[in-house]
């Protein structure tokens, strides 16, 4: 068992994630607001793009954690070389993406969108998935994955809350649906900002790991390459869903990945047509909702560590519930306040949400960390970056089903992204889509998680045991030598 990793070491690799971060938020959170209220996109259009994008990228994820878990490069080991060259791809396809000509028609925009998301969201396996599967290759230990994954967790959310900082100075100006040229000028200067922070954090994670990786001796050339079979890999998914605990996390998450679609996606819509928040203060509340995430980090790992990582996440989710709750109130009391006190209410709610939010950006990976800890162990094979690719295959299945359900939806209540006022039977659909779809999805997932069965005794207990066995062999070189 390894020792303890350096408070550095775990801050490096943390950090590396922060420009991957805001990258990704910018987009899961804007793109669908964008490609309707901005570039005119039909809702059903860009819920196809997307669904399509996010499912190729969720079947990649297993390929590229295959393939990562064979590399055998003597100077980047198994992960890094993917990550290193994943981020430079990413960083130019980004800016693309945001730079859509707006005068092209309808249906040339939706193939330019498909087209664009599918070539990110490839680049983005080859950073994602290798990433995540680092943490478990460096710390295997239950206390350390857990730390390891706060680190993660903490960088993550700041990552989250930027695209808010940058959309504040970026488009403070416009309001109540106001859309216009200068609006998408905004989203591509925050894209090459993204872009920029990307390949900076991402390269010291790089460098600052590799000299772990190759100090510890963590990726042995000599340890043989598993031959790729196209027909295995798919039967290992399948073969891990039959295993109980690693189902319960993939559907539990898959559930709230869902809810949390609900909750950004339409939020923007929410807040512009029915709040008629400008752009300004929608920043303010996203950064509320991921300010409320950072702050509870030291409380979801106090209380994993003093009940368990299980009851830690459920308390989560239900706070979560709560709030979606409190943010369903304000949505029917909207036509007897101004905007600017709806605005001072909804600022506590989404705190509140982002509070309980908190949890998930860790907990649930930690919890697949340990099913996969535990099971390399037990076969003595290391196939955390096919494990990982499946745990995100099934995220972003979840998401693209999600988002495609979430286009047909505003297409169904009748949005018009060319009126600056919605009826109100369309904001009507938008706060029941919002609100109702959470708290189904966010049910769901606390049901799904309740049957989860691991615990740290289990987790200790095996490491014990593989360290037992580690010794008596050390001993038995030495006597034979």
């Amino acid at each position: 068992m390894k020792k303890n990793l350096k408070f550095s070491t775990k801050l490096c690799y943390g950090i590396g994630g922060l420009g991957y971060s805001s990258m990704s938020a910018t987009l899961n959170n804007f793109i669908m607001f964008f490609s309707t209220a901005v570039m005119g996109i039909s809702g059903s259009l860009v819920g196809i793009a997307i669904a399509i994008s996010s499912l190729w990228d969720g079947v990649s994820d297993p390929l590229i954690g295959h393939l990562s878990d064979n590399t055998r490069n003597k100077f980047f080991g198994k992960r890094l070389g993917f990550m290193f060259f994943g981020i430079f791809i990413i960083a130019f396809l980004n800016i693309c993406i945001w730079s859509m000509p707006a005068s092209m028609p309808q249906m040339a925009k939706f193939f330019y969108l498909l087209i664009g998301m599918l070539a990110i969201e490839s680049a983005n396996t080859c950073f994602g998935t290798p990433f995540a599967a680092l943490a478990i290759d460096i710390a295997p230990d239950y206390n350390e994955q857990s730390k390891v994954q706060g680190f993660k967790t903490v960088f993550n959310i700041i990552g989250m809350i930027l695209p808010s900082i940058l959309m504040y100075f970026f488009m403070s100006s416009l309001s109540l649906g106001v859309q216009s040229q200068h609006t998408q000028l905004g989203y591509i200067k925050i894209a090459c900002i993204n872009s920029a922070l990307l390949i900076i954090f991402g390269l010291i994670a790089i460098f600052s790991t590799l000299i772990y990786v190759r100090k510890n001796k963590i990726y042995d050339p000599n340890i043989p390459k598993e031959k790729f079979e196209l027909g295995k890999l798919i039967s290992g998914y399948f073969n891990i869903l039959k295993k109980k605990n690693f189902r319960m996390v993939i559907l539990g998450y898959s559930f709230a990945t869902i809810a949390s679609a609900f909750l950004t996606s339409v939020g923007m819509h929410l807040f512009t047509y029915c709040y008629h928040f400008s752009s300004s203060q929608i920043s303010i509340v996203l950064i509320a909702l991921f300010g409320g995430a950072i702050a509870s980090q030291p409380l979801w790992v106090y209380l994993s560590n003093r009940i368990e990582k299980k009851r830690a996440l459920i308390i989560s989710l239900s706070t979560i519930v709560l709030g979606i709750f409190l943010i369903f109130i304000t949505f029917l009391f909207r036509d007897y306040v101004s905007s600017s006190t709806m605005f001072f209410l909804a600022i506590p709610c989404l705190i509140f949400c982002g509070i309980g939010a908190g949890a998930m950006y860790s907990l649930p990976f930690a919890m697949y960390a340990d099913c996969v800890t535990l099971e390399i162990y037990q076969t003595g094979q290391n196939n955390a970056g096919a494990y990982t690719g499946y745990f995100t295959f099934s995220y972003n299945l979840a998401n693209s089903i999600a988002l495609l359900i979430i286009g047909i939806l505003l297409d169904a209540i009748k949005f018009d992204s060319t009126q600056p006022i919605q009826a109100m039977s369309v904001q009507s659909g938008l706060g029941m889509i919002v609100c109702f779809g959470c708290a189904i999805f966010l049910s769901l997932a606390i049901m799904v998680f309740s049957k989860f069965q691991i615990k740290r005794s289990d987790v200790l207990k095996i490491q014990m045991i593989a360290t037992k066995k580690q010794n008596k062999k050390k001993i038995l070189r030495k006597v034979t030598d």
